[in-house]
């Protein structure tokens, strides 16, 4: 026993201090929110709508790009002639409503994820356990969610834990497309979740389906059949991305536009 304490004694103090404190730095690699420069598109140009492979661009009013789509795969900006989209490496991308993932051309803000009613945060500000859900996902949102219970993340420390039974959870995170086989199951699981419950839907594919969208055995998210109270966007989202979303939702960040 000696041992261990010594050796807990020199490794330190390990959890980072976020929110208190700066974030990790993020690897070079990192694709955040995605960027949409305000020059001219080229006319009938269209080549980032080809190259994305969920159909996340929009041009019907301006050109947008849907986060809930994105799979951060970064084709549409390599496709871009003019270079007029880019992956920032911000990390705040989480939104409590679907339309508010949707990055306009030339837009100078963005509205993050705002917090719960204070009825909702008295209930769930300090204790939140939510009950994962895996609908179909092929493990990466699932595998970086499990990072936040690890010592550097700690998301216990506030209060956010994930428990084993519905019945003992103040709500679902939900990862995966919704594939019909799992859809009784994700149904059964949310009604066994005492009211008032939440609904938090992780990675693109808990949001629209992900690259799986429109194949005829996904139901393209979790909002087709839960009314969804957290969208974070992602393929995977950063562990980064999933703690900032949670912390606005519980009023622990500020959750103002943001640049």
């Amino acid at each position: 026993m000696l041992r261990e304490i010594l050796s807990r004694v020199k490794q330190g103090h390990r959890t980072m201090k976020f929110p208190a404190g700066p974030p990790p730095g993020m690897p070079d690699r990192y694709r955040g929110r995605p960027e949409l420069s305000g020059g001219p598109c080229p006319e009938d140009c269209g080549a980032c709508a080809e190259a994305c492979p969920t159909g996340a661009l929009e041009f019907d009013g301006g050109t947008r790009l849907d986060m809930g789509k994105c799979l951060f795969c970064a084709d549409c900006a390599s496709a871009c002639p003019r270079g007029l989209i880019a992956f920032s490496q911000n990390y705040r991308m989480s939104a409590r409503r679907r339309q508010d993932l949707i990055v306009a051309k030339g837009a100078e803000t963005f509205e993050l994820a705002r917090a719960l009613d204070k009825k909702l945060r008295r209930l769930f500000g300090r204790s939140l356990k939510l009950r994962q859900v895996s609908a179909g996902g092929c493990n990466a949102c699932e595998a970086d969610v499990n990072v936040l219970g690890t010592i550097g993340w700690d998301m216990g420390r506030f209060g956010i834990q994930f428990v084993a039974s519905p019945r003992h959870a103040d709500g679902l995170l939900v990862t995966g497309p919704i594939t019909r086989n799992m859809e009784l199951a994700l149904r059964k699981t949310y009604d066994a979740v005492p009211e008032p419950k939440l609904v938090i839907a992780v990675g693109s594919c808990a949001i629209s389906g992900g690259p799986y969208i429109d194949h005829g055995e996904v139901l393209n998210g979790a909002d087709s059949s839960l009314k969804v109270d957290l969208y974070v966007p992602g393929c995977p989202p950063h562990p980064l991305t999933v703690l900032d979303g949670l912390l606005r939702l519980l009023g622990r960040i500020d959750g103002e536009e943001e640049p």
